[in-house]
């Protein structure tokens, strides 16, 4: 649990988490949609970190003191968590210390003491998947805010944060040595279809200047796992289709921009939470692959009405790469 310092934060927080206003649409009433505010002056400031749970080694200290130091100069409003929050088999149960190990103890500076959006990744759904979507560990960090598929709107932006781990085919026909728990998902074509039914739904709905989709695994990467074919055919016409700005995940651990041929939206890696995979990169064109970094860290996003910025940052919290883009008829207009 957080230290006794941070108590009254987190007590803000959570009064303020049982006033999220949810769904009121009926054709998107399976994503819960939650509010969060922007700063006074209408802007948005974020990290996004992802493949992290270790019990603070293969640098997960390290990273978490920069996020502290970062997310301080930058005034973050929240935190993304890419999914495989908990290594290497999810949490145990509501009981297991991991997650006081691994997050309460390992991301206590002041700055990080604000929403953490987060997700599942395919090793969280190697454990109890119901502990750690439980709003029982809200109850012993506040900060902890995990669902299967949700929206979160920030005015400017809207997120859609997508289950990503039940489209991918291998974990159910080649699970190997791996139990999954599917609690929640089964039968998993109907599951499949009814959540993409209602992203296309949220995303056409959506009246933010800005749409960032979060999911864990990649749909475009040069890192180790590649593009995830079930995503690029399922997910990545429907992003497309609704001119979604970011596509952000994890499941590589490294951190990656790429850019995309076909449309507009740019494809952001923040999996370098922990353990990375040294030389482990494949070919892509140039032309897409606008930055790879084959170590730990973590990513910071600026978004104004104009304008979105985003900065990646290594163990030692130094500027790897950096990208703006802007929404020009508002940017022109300013």
């Amino acid at each position: 649990m957080a230290s006794s310092k941070y108590k009254p934060i987190n007590f803000i927080f959570h009064v303020f988490y049982l006033i999220f206003i949810f769904s009121a649409h009926s054709s998107t009433a399976e994503l819960k949609r939650l509010l969060q505010p922007a700063k006074p002056d209408g802007t948005v400031s974020f990290l996004v970190i992802g493949d992290w749970g270790r019990g603070g080694s293969y640098n997960q200290s390290n990273v978490a003191l920069q996020m502290g130091e970062v997310g301080e100069k930058l005034n973050i409003d929240f935190v993304i968590s890419t999914g495989d929050n908990f290594y290497d088999n999810g949490l145990l149960g509501l009981d297991d210390p991991a997650f006081k190990d691994s997050f309460t103890n390992i991301y206590n500076a002041s700055s990080l003491q604000k929403p953490w959006y987060t997700i599942l990744g395919n090793h969280d759904y190697r454990g109890d998947v119901e502990a750690q979507l439980s709003p029982m560990l809200r109850a012993m960090d506040n900060r902890w805010v995990c669902m299967r598929s949700f929206v979160v709107n920030a005015e400017i932006v809207e997120f859609l944060f997508i289950d990503t781990t039940p489209f991918v085919d291998k974990y159910f026909v080649q699970p190997n040595k791996h139990v999954y728990d599917w609690r929640g998902v089964l039968p998993r074509q109907t599951y499949l279809n009814n959540l993409l039914e209602e992203v296309d739904v949220a995303l056409k709905e959506s009246t933010a200047k800005w749409k960032i989709v979060v999911g864990h695994h990649t749909i475009k990467s040069a890192g180790h796992h590649r593009n995830t074919i079930e995503l690029e055919k399922q997910l990545l016409p429907i992003l497309h289709a609704n001119d979604v700005d970011l596509y952000v995940n994890g499941h590589d651990h490294c951190l990656e921009h790429i850019s995309s041929v076909e449309s507009k939206t740019q494809f952001m890696t923040s999996g370098g939470g922990s353990k990375a995979w040294k030389g482990d990169v494949n070919h892509l064109d140039p032309q897409e692959l606008k930055f790879y970094y084959d170590g730990q860290g973590f990513m910071s996003v600026d978004i104004s009405e104009a304008e979105l910025r985003a900065v990646f940052y290594d163990v030692s919290g130094n500027v790897l790469h950096h990208w703006k883009t802007y929404k020009e008829a508002l940017y022109f207009a300013s």
